[in-house]
């Protein structure tokens, strides 16, 4: 059993690593993976699943912060109003503001009624279809290729696409991603932008969530959860680092029709009860 459940949260954490900042959800994989492999049997403890979830999606948030620290450091030294460490860090700021109010309202809601295979994967072939529309409508014409450069309205019109991340399986990469187009950003521009905005969202989501969790843990379940960190943040390491070289030469449009063979294969193993709805 120990054995197994070690196992588990590996594959867990590879899940998480490949697809939190990928526009494919990684809520919504490790909802359909998580059920595949009965990682949230009632043996594991539920509030420990649910903890462990939060930690490794950390593990993801500081592969961005590693890999981005250049960049991250020399905003800082430049905060003073009108540099564009100012700029930049207000605009995450105003980016942040509507997913967090809608989130805090709606957290609850969300968690009872969304948290399903059936659910994720209509919200998989929802965000693959307007991914592809949106990619066609918006990507060639836009200018904005640096994250330092995105004004206040641009930032706002990403923070109010970020609120359809909510829905678990639209992937807050992809409605971020999404916003960017709309906003007039450039594919790489826009995953940058998304990889910023992260790191105050899911550290807030993270901290809001550890603080409500009150759990003790046996050996086994620590080890789990450090293993899962790690294993997410080598991951993410790697595949943040081939998406932007990806972005730099390809559309997007591959993720948006894997998005939607994903979904359309959910729902059929979900009504033939291949997998727990």
């Amino acid at each position: 059993m120990e054995i197994i459940f070690i196992i588990k949260a590996v594959i867990i954490g590879i899940v998480e690593g490949i697809t939190e900042f990928l526009p494919i959800s990684s809520t919504g994989h490790m909802i359909i993976v998580g059920n595949l492999i009965n990682f949230k049997a009632p043996a594991y403890n539920k509030v420990y699943i649910d903890m462990f979830e939060v930690v490794i999606q950390l593990g993801a948030i500081l592969a961005i912060v590693v890999l981005y620290w250049n960049k991250i450091f020399n905003s800082f030294k430049n905060l003073a109003p009108g540099k564009w460490g100012f700029r930049l860090w207000f605009s995450i700021l105003v980016a942040f503001i509507p997913s967090a109010a809608a989130g805090y309202f709606l957290k609850d809601i969300i968690q009872e009624k969304l948290f399903n295979s059936i659910t994720v994967a209509c919200a998989l072939v929802f965000g693959g279809v307007l991914m592809i529309c949106m990619e066609n409508k918006y990507r060639k014409g836009n200018s904005t290729r640096k994250i330092e450069d995105v004004n206040v309205i641009q930032a706002f019109k990403i923070g109010c696409f970020q609120c359809l991340a909510l829905w678990p399986g639209m992937s807050r990469s992809a409605s971020t991603i999404i916003g960017g187009w709309v906003g007039g950003l450039t594919n790489v521009a826009a995953a940058e932008f998304s990889f910023f905005l992260a790191i105050p969202t899911m550290i807030g989501a993270a901290g809001l969530s550890l603080i409500k969790l009150k759990i003790s843990m046996n050996s086994i379940q620590i080890i789990g959860l450090v293993i899962g960190f790690v294993v997410s943040f080598l991951v993410a390491l790697v595949v943040v680092d081939k998406f932007i070289g990806f972005l730099k030469r390809k559309p997007m449009r591959v993720f948006a029709v894997y998005r939607i063979f994903v979904g359309i294969l959910v729902i059929i193993l979900a009504f033939t009860k291949v997998i727990n709805v």
